[in-house]
């Protein structure tokens, strides 16, 4: 009885978790806004466009507990209870004319950053920004200008979070922006590029 109890307990959290995921945040709509406006500032040529990127403590194995087993179950159930219409009506706002500039002004500046990404010198931070990872890998003549290129994009990065937020009229969604941004521009990015996971450095 006590066992039941429990289960009820735990699978009535997790609908209530999942409910509020889907009501108040549309992960989903968001990922797909990301994912556009991303492409389109790398250009739609690059490679790795649209991958998933686990996070770093991420488990490997199939291995089911009872813990995963009822994450599941609730999932499962979750899925009934909610109208999926409802969900795929949600849609996020990226199109206007303040997101439309920056975004211009990330694909110019995208094009310099470009060859320091590949070589590594530039990576891809866990905070939705990037920043100079390895100076050395930059020639000293143009160690300087790489580094306001970082700062301009992360300026940019910053606005545009919060522009995409006020313009879904939802400002207190901006943290959720900057997390789904923060792994679709790793998501999207070419492989040999670096990002931050986990508080270490790895090489897509």
């Amino acid at each position: 009885m006590k066992f039941r109890s429990l289960t009820a307990i735990g699978l009535g959290a997790c609908l209530v978790a999942c409910v509020t995921v889907n009501v108040y945040f549309p992960e989903a709509a968001a990922e797909r806004a990301a994912d556009l406006f991303i492409q389109d500032v790398y250009g739609k040529g690059e490679s790795g466009a649209g991958e998933s990127v686990p996070p770093a403590d991420s488990p490997q194995s199939s291995i089911v507990t009872p813990a995963t087993a009822l994450f599941a179950l609730g999932a499962a159930i979750r899925d009934v209870v909610i109208p999926t219409a409802a969900a795929q009506a949600i849609d996020i706002n990226i199109q206007t004319p303040a997101i439309n500039a920056l975004k211009r002004a990330m694909e110019r500046r995208h094009q310099q950053l470009k060859p320091h990404y590949a070589s590594g010198a530039v990576g891809m931070a866990a905070t939705g920004l990037i920043t100079l990872r390895d100076p050395k890998l930059v020639p000293l003549q143009a160690r300087n200008q790489v580094k306001k290129l970082v700062v301009d994009e992360n300026a940019d990065r910053n606005r545009l979070y919060g522009e995409i937020a006020k313009a879904n009229a939802h400002p207190e969604w901006e943290p959720d922006i900057r997390g789904i941004f923060a792994e679709r521009w790793v998501g999207n990015a070419p492989g040999g590029w670096w990002y931050q996971s986990g508080g270490s450095w790895r090489q897509k």
